[in-house]
């Protein structure tokens, strides 16, 4: 089983690495497409896309519902280079005012593997650690979990 490398190497940063077992175009495609991103965004809990305008400037907004109840994370696309790079605002529903600017990189590796980096910035040091302490890791390899079944399905 794949697992993610968060590490932490600046004051407002949070970075990401994680191997998924397929293309590139497919990894792509499932974390870009509404139907598919239903399927795994939200830990593999019911999820609706209420909002996904992949363009520079458009909106994005989901609605995960969990046993513990609804949580809700929105944000707007700043860069979308398929298959390659997504850039966007990320934002959650429990802290309003803190949003974070999330980078995605999609490398192919060549042999059917798609590496994935991301990178978190923060407004500040303490919305950063306040994000690790909110189960961030837990929640997303739990999502990452539900994508692997997609993506070998």
């Amino acid at each position: 089983m794949n697992k993610s490398t968060v590490t932490t190497p600046a004051e407002r940063e949070i970075h990401i690495e994680r191997i998924f077992d397929a293309p590139r175009e497919r990894v792509w495609k499932a974390m870009t497409e509404s139907k598919q991103l239903a399927q795994w965004w939200g830990r593999g809990h019911q999820l609706d896309v209420e909002a996904n305008d992949l363009r520079p400037g458009g909106k994005w907004r989901f609605v995960e519902h969990a046993p513990e109840g609804k949580f809700g994370f929105s944000g707007v696309f700043k860069e979308v280079k398929p298959p390659e790079r997504l850039t966007l605002t990320f934002g959650f529903d429990g802290m309003p005012g803190h949003e974070s600017i999330n980078s995605l990189m999609l490398e192919d590796l060549g042999d059917g593997r798609t590496r994935l980096t991301a990178t978190m910035i923060f407004e500040s040091r303490k919305d950063r650690d306040g994000m690790l302490q909110s189960g961030m890791q837990e929640g997303m390899d739990q999502s990452y979990a539900a994508l692997d079944k997609l993506l070998a399905a």
